[in-house]
């Protein structure tokens, strides 16, 4: 019973109006690997996929063009890589 008075209750944080943003989280693409894994693997499984970063979406595979690393131990270290050629900050919005 108390999980029907959640499902009815609002969301926590309110969400805008505005268009939806293109692309996922990185981090929630990332969820779907195992880790360690190779760039390469990682292209196969996940290239195809559009990430979000500060400049618009952007397909996976590009923003690993500009990654030097073929190996990565663990998750964090793969986000980093990516964020550091992708960039960090909000992602930009269609009402921005």
């Amino acid at each position: 019973m108390a999980d029907e008075e959640e499902a009815d209750a609002e969301p926590a944080v309110e969400l805008g109006e505005g268009e939806p943003v293109e692309g996922a989280p990185l981090a929630r693409v990332t969820s779907r690997l195992s880790w360690p894994i190779t760039k390469s693997r990682l292209e196969t499984l996940e290239g195809d996929a559009v990430i979000r970063t500060p400049e618009g979406p952007t397909e996976l595979s590009a923003a690993l063009e500009d990654v030097d690393i073929t190996y990565f131990e663990k998750r964090q270290e793969f986000e980093e890589a990516v964020r550091d050629v992708v960039g960090r900050g909000p992602v930009a919005t269609a009402d921005e």
